[in-house]
């Protein structure tokens, strides 16, 4: 087990071609970073080493051979591989994908084994991942099978938190997998994930519509009143404040998603275009669910800008604070959870 001391944020290293090496050394070349939490960055200290000449940066790393190692106080590098690593800035490649796994499977045993006390995972090409051994299209659907607890994808910002019934599904499959128990699951997860995560006791829940107009009464789908509503009013009537199902279309730009804690959206556009164009760069991706907590930017690799030096950390350093804040919070909720009396004396 780890020694005590500050946060220990585990981070996958993504993509080597595309911005996410960069983002980390970018998010931790500020010493003052370390007083809040002691980095580890799964890859190999030459793959890193490259990086950092390559971006001119003044950050410190220091190597280690496993995550029993780490030391407080210090930018990590375990050696997941040790053998030189060919970059390409923006190319996809098969053999950069296999490094990406490498990255995370360290991490993520890491994390189970609680040398780390959360992830934050950086972007990876979800075609060039794609292997005998790893046919997940994404972390979050590899994450609910390595993790225990039933994933969602959950994006976060300071003023609005978005959840999925669905997500990497295509679009014409998405209304048939939206089922009674899916929605009672998925609602039940973010209200959940709001209080322990977030320190919000009382969470209101607003849900999207899966037709456009809710349906209008049948005229444009049924799946609204035969499916989303019913179950909607089951899950109020055990307490829960959740509203809707909302029209989609207007919900955003009349600002009424500020009236809730968290907007649970049907399928992964409708609730992740809006959420990217209020949030941009400063949102972040927490899959929620988990008895582990796990974290990302809100972007891709962003193969266009790779290894030109102008990519934005901003996501990266919201990610990584997010999964500290979620730490703090989650070991609150668990503390208080125990001792009631505490709980109603502050």
């Amino acid at each position: 087990m780890k020694k005590e001391g500050n946060i220990i944020v585990g981070i996958s290293v993504g993509d080597l071609n595309g911005i996410g090496p960069e983002i980390i050394i970018k998010s931790y070349e500020d010493n003052r970073s370390l007083e809040l939490s002691t980095p580890v960055i799964f890859a190999s200290g030459k793959t890193m080493q490259f990086f950092k000449n390559h971006l001119q940066s003044k950050i410190n790393l220091f190597n280690i051979d496993s995550p029993e190692k780490i030391v407080q106080g210090k930018v990590n590098v375990v050696n997941v591989w040790r053998e030189p690593v060919k970059i390409e800035f923006g190319k996809t490649d098969k053999k950069i994908g296999e490094y990406a796994i490498k990255s995370l499977e360290a991490a993520t045993n890491a994390l189970k084994e609680g040398l780390i006390d959360v992830l934050v995972t950086a972007p990876i090409n979800k075609h060039n991942i794609q292997s005998d051994t790893f046919n997940f299209p994404g972390h979050t659907d590899y994450l609910a099978k390595a993790l225990n607890g039933k994933s969602l994808m959950f994006m976060v910002s300071d003023d609005l938190r978005v959840g999925l019934l669905t997500d990497h599904v295509p679009l014409k499959d998405a209304s048939n997998a939206i089922t009674e128990s899916l929605i009672t699951e998925k609602i039940s997860t973010v209200i959940k994930s709001l209080k322990q995560d977030f320190g919000i006791r009382k969470p209101k829940v607003a849900v999207l519509a899966i037709n456009p107009h809710a349906g209008d009464n049948g005229v444009i789908g049924n799946e609204d009143d035969t499916i989303l509503k019913p179950t909607l009013e089951k899950i109020k009537m055990e307490g829960s404040l959740v509203y809707g199902p909302y029209s989609a279309d207007s919900f955003f730009g009349s600002n009424t998603y500020k009236n809730f804690d968290a907007i649970i959206a049907s399928y992964h556009d409708q609730g992740l275009i809006p959420f990217k164009t209020i949030a941009f760069g400063q949102g972040v991706n927490y899959t929620a669910g988990l008895e582990k907590i796990r974290t990302s930017p809100d972007h891709g690799t962003a193969y266009e800008i790779a290894g030109k030096g102008i990519a934005d950390e901003s996501s990266m350093k919201h990610a990584i604070n997010t999964a500290i804040q979620v730490f703090k919070s989650r070991k609150d909720y668990m503390h208080y959870g125990k001792n009631p009396l505490k709980k109603a004396s502050r």
